[in-house]
């Protein structure tokens, strides 16, 4: 029988100064930010301690009744193998709640060594809210809650440059440090703080913009057993998630002076640059752009999940093809070489066993989807070739088809803003012929924020992918495309 994961059990493990403030104790954060420091840890001179503080009420049971330790299990596909790996993750020291523990909180704020804030409060998490005031213990949102820590330790330390801190959010929203900065500013004005106080955070606090990529799907169940007998103890905190990594860090390049990932032996996709922008585009444009385009073709060829996508004879060699052929030469401000480089990863990525991506779970607000992520390759495609981008369209004329609601007879399920659920369908219903049902969509700027019909033999394209589409002829359509 396998013993419960404790500091006894494992008395190997070594304790750090706590040098880092982690704002969030879940899955993400603890298989992707710990999962780094852990490595920066082992393999560098980082020395950093992780104290993790919970943003909401409660406390973390699990975490503090095995010592904080955990274990990570990543997997994935590499050089056409599937790999896996565990580690057992030390570089978190303890946990402070502010909300049973407010004198606690305060005093991690005047820890001498503290350096580096990190944060996964959800993108929702960073909103300012007026109703919070200085002497609530804790304040209720996490702009609040950080807002009174560093003003502790700004007059703790007297306001000196070497109290300042490192914020680096992790939050999903473009811009995140940036936001968190302008709401501990707001909070400065509102609580009337000292005027030196928004001087310091201006002056002495680096907020930096990041942009995180990792699918982390927890404890996993059916595979703990067999975990554990490897291991030779019990995780209830096992954290599972995929081998592929990236984290971008906008920020000066002195930063990897005091955060040296470019020094780890294990490869870490962590890498700091001056504008994280292109970045995105990457991210928008190829891997959520190849999510969005093989949904309405995946449920209209009767498929579940993003593998099976993958694996389909047709739909795989044309969801490649798209991705290498129009989407990456309409990406004109980065490297061609570096793009080509994300799309096999985005590939292997895909093809992970572990990880089961329904389709209609991406197709969420896919109207929303559709602007952000495949109008701007199409134009962008037309745009460099004065050409439009067959499987592009044919894909955007899916999305069309899928918007009916229906296929064959039966419901689709869709989850998007209600109007645009019923104006589709009242399009569809009301259109005497499929030319008209197009022109109809590519008029609409409420959808698109431009009048799409305008641009020259889009509209008949679409409708003549749409008819075959109908007609039943979508297989034969994904494999011309692909020859």
């Amino acid at each position: 029988m396998t013993q419960p994961l404790t500091v006894s059990l494992h008395p190997q493990v070594k304790r750090y100064p706590e040098r880092i403030v982690q704002f969030g104790g879940g899955n993400f954060l603890r298989a992707f930010v710990d999962w780094v420091v852990d490595v920066l840890n082992a393999e560098t001179d980082f020395g950093g301690g992780i104290v993790i503080v919970k943003a909401t009420p409660g406390v973390y049971d699990a975490l503090d009744a095995q010592d904080c330790l955990f274990t990570t299990y990543l997997h994935g596909m590499q050089d056409g193998e599937l790999v896996e790996e565990t580690r057992l993750i030390g570089a978190v020291s303890r946990t402070v709640y502010p909300y049973q523990d407010f004198a606690a909180y305060l005093a991690l704020a005047r820890g001498a060594e503290i350096r580096f804030i990190f944060s996964n409060t959800t993108e929702a998490g960073l909103e300012f809210s007026p109703d919070d005031r200085l002497g609530d213990e804790p304040p209720a949102t996490f702009p609040a809650k950080l807002t009174r820590f560093l003003y502790e330790r700004y007059r703790h330390f007297g306001g000196t440059a070497e109290s300042g801190c490192i914020i680096i959010p992790t939050e999903l929203i473009i811009d995140n440090a940036t936001r968190l900065r302008e709401c501990i500013l707001e909070y400065a004005a509102l609580w009337e703080l000292d005027a030196g106080f928004a001087s310091w955070i201006e002056a002495h606090n680096v907020f930096c913009n990041t942009l995180v990529d990792r699918i982390v799907s927890g404890y996993p169940q059916a595979d703990a057993p067999r975990l554990f007998a490897r291991l030779g103890y019990e995780d209830r905190l096992l954290a599972a998630g995929e081998l592929y990594h990236s984290w971008i860090i906008e920020a000066d390049a002195s930063l990897l002076r005091e955060f040296p990932v470019d020094r780890a032996r294990t490869p870490l996709n962590v890498r700091v640059v001056d504008d994280a922008a292109p970045y995105r585009t990457i991210k928008v444009r190829l891997l959520n752009g190849a999510h969005t385009a093989m949904v309405p073709l995946g449920i209209l060829l009767g498929l579940e999940s993003v593998r099976e996508a993958v694996e389909h004879e047709a739909l795989a060699p044309f969801i490649e093809r798209l991705i290498f052929d129009e989407v990456i030469p309409s990406v004109t401000k980065v490297a061609p070489e570096e793009l080509v480089a994300f799309a096999n990863d985005v590939f292997d990525r895909f093809r992970n066993p572990h990880i089961h991506h329904r389709l209609l779970t991406i197709a969420l607000n896919s109207s929303a989807k559709v602007r952000e992520r495949i109008l701007p390759s199409l134009l962008g495609y037309y745009d460099e070739t004065g050409e439009l981008p067959a499987r592009l369209v044919l894909a955007f004329a899916a999305f069309i088809g899928l918007y009916r609601g229906e296929w064959r007879g039966e419901p689709i399920a869709l989850n998007d803003d209600p109007e645009v659920l019923s104006w589709f369908k009242t399009r569809w219903a009301g259109a005497e012929s499929v030319e008209e049902l197009v022109s109809a969509v590519l008029r609409e700027r409420a959808l698109w924020d431009r009048d799409l019909s305008a641009l020259p033999g889009l509209a008949p394209m679409i409708s003549g992918y749409l008819r075959k589409i109908e007609a039943g002829e979508l297989h034969a359509l994904l494999q011309r495309a692909s020859a």
